[in-house]
C-alpha cells in the first residue's frame, strides 16, 4: 500500500534513541509534524542503547542519575506531546535516488522530502563456536536485561571499554563474581570507570585473554570459558555460569549501503552538521558517531539535524507547517 501522491511528509525520523526523539522533539516544535519510526533496522534497540543502560550518571539535568529506559521514556513523551506521529515499526527499505523520498514499513509506502537517520549501532559478539547456541541461556550483551538471573552466580564480561566497566559493575549488584576478560595489558576505559571496578572486591581481571570457546550447549547453560593467551597461545578453561559480551558496536547502516556515502567501518559520512552526500537526507547519533557515543551528544545531533531538514526545506520552500509537505519540483 502507497501513500496518495499528495501525502507527502516533510520529515520522516527513522530510529528512536537520543537522537531520533530529539530530532522530532525540535522538527514537531518546528510545527513540521515528523513522523517517526521506533524501530531499528537490522537488529537494532528500539529506543536506542539507553534501554540496555543502567543508571544514567552524565546526562545534564538528572543530578541522582536515572535508568536509562525510564529516560527514553521521557523523551518519548515529550516528542509525542508536541506532535511526533509515532509507528512502531521497522523500516524495510528506503529509496533516496529522488524525491519525494521514499520509505517503506510493513508494506506501506511513506513520502517525505527530508528523511533524518538515527539507526544507531547494535552490540558485536564474539562469533566464536557455540555463542549463537547459548544466547539466551546464559550468554548476553545485555547485563540490564539479564544480570538478574544471575544472583550468587559467577560470571565473565568481556571487553575493556566503558560498556565493558558499566557491565561488570553492575552485575556485582547480583554475581559473587566476575571476571573481566580483555585482550591486552591495559583498559580502554575512561579513568573514573577503571578506578571504580578496580576497587569493587568482586571484580577480578584476566588480561591478555580471549575467550576460544563457550561451554557447555548439550547441557543448554553456560558452564565454562576456554580462554585463549594473547601472547602464547596457550588456552586454559575457566568456570563461569554466563558470559557478557561488551566489545563495541556496528552501525544499523545495511538499509543505506549503496545509496548513502558510508566511511569503511560503516557509518555513515555527514558534512557541515548532518548532512549526507544526498540532499535532503540527514544523520545523527552513533548511526554516524564513532568517536563520542554518547546519549548527550546523540542527542546534540539530533537537534542538529532537525535544524538542518527545517532550513533545507525553507531553502526549497518545500515545508508545508503542520501538513505534508508539498512536492518538490
Amino acid at each position: 500500500m502507497n501513500a496518495p501522491a499528495n501525502d507527502i511528509r516533510n520529515v520522516i525520523i527513522i530510529g528512536s534513541g537520543p537522537a531520533g526523539f530529539t530530532a522530532a522533539i525540535y522538527a514537531a516544535r518546528a510545527n513540521l509534524k515528523p513522523l517517526l519510526f521506533e524501530g531499528l533496522t537490522r537488529g537494532g534497540q528500539p529506543g536506542g542503547q539507553l534501554m540496555l543502560t543502567t543508571e544514567v550518571e552524565n546526562y545534564p539535568g538528572f543530578p541522582k542519575g536515572m535508568m536509562g529506559p525510564e529516560l527514553m521514556s521521557l523523551f518519548r513523551e515529550q516528542a509525542a506531546r508536541f506532535g511526533t506521529d509515532l509507528i512502531q515499526q521497522d523500516v524495510e527499505s528506503v529509496e533516496l535516488g529522488s524525491r519525494p523520498f521514499k520509505v517503506t514499513s510493513d508494506g506501506k509506502t511513506h513520502l517525505a522530502q527530508t528523511v533524518i537517520i538515527a539507526t544507531g549501532a547494535s552490540a558485536n559478539w564474539l562469533n566464536i563456536p557455540t555463542e549463537n547456541a547459548l544466547k539466551g541461556y546464559g550468554v548476553s550483551a545485555c547485563a540490564t536485561c539479564d544480570g538478574f538471573f544471575f544472583k550468587n552466580k559467577e560470571v565473565i564480561v568481556v571487553g575493556g571499554g566503558d560498556s565493558a566497566l558499566e557491565e561488570a559493575n553492575f552485575l556485582t549488584k547480583f554475581a559473587s563474581k566476575v571476571t573481566l576478560v580483555h585482550r591486552r595489558d591495559a583498559l580502554r576505559a575512561s579513568k573514573i570507570m577503571q578506578e571504580r571496578a578496580m576497587a569493587n572486591p568482586k571484580i577480578a581481571f584476566e588480561w591478555n585473554a580471549a575467550v576460544d570457546e563457550i561451554k557447555d550447549p548439550a547441557q543448554k547453560k553456560v558452564t565454562g570459558v576456554v580462554l585463549k593467551d594473547t601472547r602464547t597461545g596457550q588456552k586454559r578453561e575457566l568456570r563461569c555460569d554466563g558470559v557478557f559480551v561488551a566489545i563495541g558496536h556496528t552501525p544499523n547502516t545495511e538499509l543505506f549501503k549503496g545509496k548513502l556515502g558510508l566511511d569503511d567501518k560503516g557509518y555513515i559520512v555527514v558534512k557541515d552538521g548532518t548532512h549526507t552526500n544526498v540532499p535532503g537526507v540527514f544523520a545523527c547519533g552513533d548511526v554516524m558517531d564513532h568517536k563520542y557515543r554518547q546519549a548527550i551528544t546523540a542527542a546534540g545531533s539530533g537537534c542538529m539535524a532537525a535544524i538542518d531538514a527545517e532550513r533545507w526545506l525553507e531553502s526549497q520552500h518545500a515545508a508545508v507547517p503542520g501538513k505534508a509537505a508539498a512536492p518538490v519540483a
